[in-house]
């Protein structure tokens, strides 16, 4: 796995911030290289969320579907970009559809994998899991 490109990005997930070093080489060492042609749903709206992803090259775009059309743009997403982190997290619905703009090749970091991770290693949990709890604290009371 490229850890020194992986690295940098891991590292600005903000529910990742309170993470140590070997936290950060165990979950590179579950993270794989996936390669989509253009045009290609990575996931759906409503879909289970079942990954994270970063982007190491190419364009994805995050939207609302319409119909049979792309309908709202969320987000364009370029390299270093990553999406679908609540995923790891939540047991909710994809609340967004990503399709690839161009060719890309982007990192994957299943939720059974890292939950995995979670499981074996009780620091790293805790570590998560205070953040974790900050940040929905944090959006419940900006939603009120």
């Amino acid at each position: 796995m490229e850890k020194n490109s992986i690295l940098p990005i891991l590292k600005k997930i903000p529910l990742f911030e309170t993470f140590n070093e070997m936290d950060y080489e165990k979950i590179v060492k579950n993270i794989t290289l996936q390669y989509y042609p253009p045009r290609h749903v990575i996931f759906a709206e409503k879909d289970q969320g079942d990954a994270l992803y970063i982007i190491k090259s190419g364009k994805v775009r995050i939207f609302h579907p319409v119909g049979q059309d792309e309908g709202e743009k969320v987000a364009d997403l370029k390299e270093n970009d990553f999406f679908g982190e609540m995923s790891l997290f939540s047991e909710e619905k994809r609340n967004a559809s990503a399709i690839t703009e161009t060719e890309c090749e982007l990192f994957k970091l299943l939720k059974k994998d890292f939950c995995e991770l979670l499981l074996k290693d009780e620091n790293m949990a805790s570590r998560l899991s205070s953040e974790f709890i900050r940040r929905l604290k944090e959006n419940n009371s900006s939603a009120h």
